[in-house]
């Protein structure tokens, strides 16, 4: 096998022997036989012996090893979504391939890839926040003013979210998936150039478009090459995430006390000699190069040395219904197994190729699509009962205050931890030593969520609660004493069990979801994170010229209100299947 891939490269189904065997000698994974039985005894109301007595009689339903059985299958899951055309049927027929085939080195290859994407976003996050107090240093921008930095970056971050999501729908997952951690990496190494403030702000903002496309790209990407038995995964993804912050931290910790101007320096905008020149204070230049090579070399990774197959769902609404079942027979072939999947078979149950041009959708269509998972007939049913309309306006409320009471501590920690209304600030060394310590203890706090939320009686409501009120008091603690060995204890207490609630927040959120509707809850969710996340920068320049310490108190307000709307959580869906 070369070393580098050709990420190029079309697959034809001749380039994978020995993976196809037909429908009728094929192993069919357990879950979707036994969910469709499941489903279709309840309409049916075929007892236990009954089956038992006749297995394959089609009184009881067809068998899952022939065409009737697996159209069957179809129906009930499209009676379920609301969809019935040629390229739902066919898509849904994909789906049922892959989870036959199963968890395999594809899919974990793919779970390292995208976790990539994860670890970025939250790398550069922290990083634009290591950055803010060589701008102040370097260009002269009170220690207020330098937050709109952090703005600009969110600015990005809502702009690529937007965009590389119907993009991918557009020109494909495969190039999404690349693009947004080449422009991420481009536009990191770039800022280390940055020769004004105005100017880095501008070079933050285009690196959030590349940055801002990974959680809704990869998400989406690893989720639709899982196997549905396997999709508690995609929750796993968020162990990636505090990785970021730590890289960053140590980065920073190695590069900003050695190579930044001293604390009694000013800007040589705004006072004479002697004052913080370009030369004294390179050392938040060298964190974002570094981050920047990190990024690109990640990009690297995901371009040369692993062979990423385009959607089968992406290629089915261009009308490439070949290449679609290639990449079935590909990820078989990468796990090493077998599929009974062939265009024969798509073409029996959704429609022959003679249609394949009314199949294709257009790229109106396509964006359609996308815009539709926000129209009211797609969050009508989000509000379809008492119980499910308190569950998503409480969910969604968890989002919006989560997402700008994180910004508001974390996103400035480090000038937090520099000077917390004391009158001298402390250290750089100590500074940098201090957050890196933070993020350290932080990282297991995502791992220890996938384990919390199954225990007996604490459940996803439980963790998340707990968690959740555990960090706001943590926060509101973190302003007793300006005494660094005091902010360092309850700085990594609140990163240990921030990353409990986010971990369980990601995996809660879809459970609690419908799912035909899942993804317009989730897609409104991620929104109104990212829009509070935006304006936390302006609440904290303004409120921090009055009270230094008042960016904090709001942080800590904004996460016991989220708590207390945890309280109210209706459903519990530890131990059950989602809707």
């Amino acid at each position: 096998m070369p070393f580098f891939m050709n990420p190029f490269k079309k697959q034809d189904v001749s380039d994978f022997e020995g993976v196809f065997v037909p429908l009728a000698q094929a192993q069919r994974h357990r879950s979707v036989v036994s969910a469709y039985d499941d489903k279709k005894d309840d309409q049916i109301g075929v007892t236990e012996e009954k089956k038992l007595e006749s297995p394959a009689d089609p009184a009881n339903g067809y068998s899952s090893l022939t065409i009737e059985g697996l159209r069957a299958e179809i129906e009930l899951d499209l009676a379920a979504s609301g969809h019935d055309t040629a390229y739902d049927r066919k898509s849904t027929v994909i789906n049922k391939a892959i989870q036959d085939i199963g968890m395999g080195r594809y899919q974990w290859s793919l779970f390292a890839l995208c976790g990539f994407g994860w670890l970025a976003d939250n790398m550069w996050l922290q990083g634009v926040a290591l950055t803010l107090p060589g701008l102040t240093a370097e260009f002269g921008p009170s220690s207020t003013q330098v937050r709109y930095t952090t703005c600009a970056l969110f600015i990005g971050l809502c702009i690529g979210a937007s965009f590389w999501g119907i993009a991918s729908d557009v020109i494909g997952r495969r190039l999404a998936f690349n693009m947004t951690l080449f422009l991420a990496g481009v536009f990191g190494l770039a800022v280390g150039g940055g020769n004004s403030w105005v100017g880095t702000a501008g070079l933050f903002a285009a690196l959030g478009v590349g940055v801002g496309g990974n959680l809704p790209v990869d998400g989406a990407l690893f989720l639709e090459f899982l196997p549905f038995a396997s999709s508690g995964l995609l929750t796993l993804l968020s162990v990636w995430w505090p990785l970021g912050q730590l890289i960053s931290s140590l980065v920073a910790w190695g590069f900003l006390p050695n190579y930044s101007c001293d604390v009694s320096l000013s800007s040589c905008n705004i006072s004479a000699p002697p004052c913080c020149t370009r030369a004294q204070n390179n050392g938040w230049r060298y964190l974002n190069i570094t981050l920047g090579a990190i990024t690109f070399v990640m990009f690297m990774c995901r371009f040369f040395l692993f062979h990423l197959y385009e959607s089968p769902k992406f290629l089915l609404s261009q009308g490439r219904q070949a290449e679609a079942v290639a990449t079935v027979h590909g990820i078989a072939y990468k796990n090493r197994k077998t599929t009974w999947l062939s265009e024969e078979i798509l073409n029996e149950i959704g429609g022959t190729a003679v249609v394949e041009e009314k199949e294709k959708l257009s790229t109106s269509e396509i964006i359609k699509r996308n815009l539709n998972k926000f129209s009211t007939q797609r969050i009508a049913p989000l509000f379809a009962t008492r119980q499910l309309a308190l569950m998503t306006c409480l969910i969604w409320f968890c989002w919006a205050t989560i997402g700008m009471g994180y910004p508001l501590f974390n996103a400035f920690l480090p000038q937090y931890l520099s000077n917390a209304g004391g009158d001298q600030e402390t250290a750089p060394s100590i500074v940098y030593r201090n957050y890196a310590i933070t993020s350290i203890v932080g990282v297991p706090g995502s791992l220890i969520a996938y384990y919390t939320v199954n225990i007996k009686y604490i459940g996803r409501k439980g963790t998340i609660a707990i968690s959740t009120v555990i960090t706001g008091i943590l926060v509101f603690c973190f302003t007793i004493s300006t005494d660094p060995s005091f902010q360092l204890t309850f700085s990594s207490l609140e990163a240990f069990f921030q990353n409990i609630m986010y971990g369980v927040l990601y995996a809660y959120t879809p459970e609690v979801f419908p799912a035909p509707n899942r993804g317009t809850g989730t897609g409104i969710a991620s929104c109104l994170n990212r829009i509070a996340g935006l304006c936390a920068p302006i609440v904290a320049v303004n409120a921090g010229q009055t009270n230094p310490k008042a960016p904090i108190y709001a942080s800590g307000g904004l996460f016991l209100a989220a708590f207390v709307a945890m309280l109210f959580f209706p459903i519990e869906t530890r131990n059950k299947q989602s809707l």
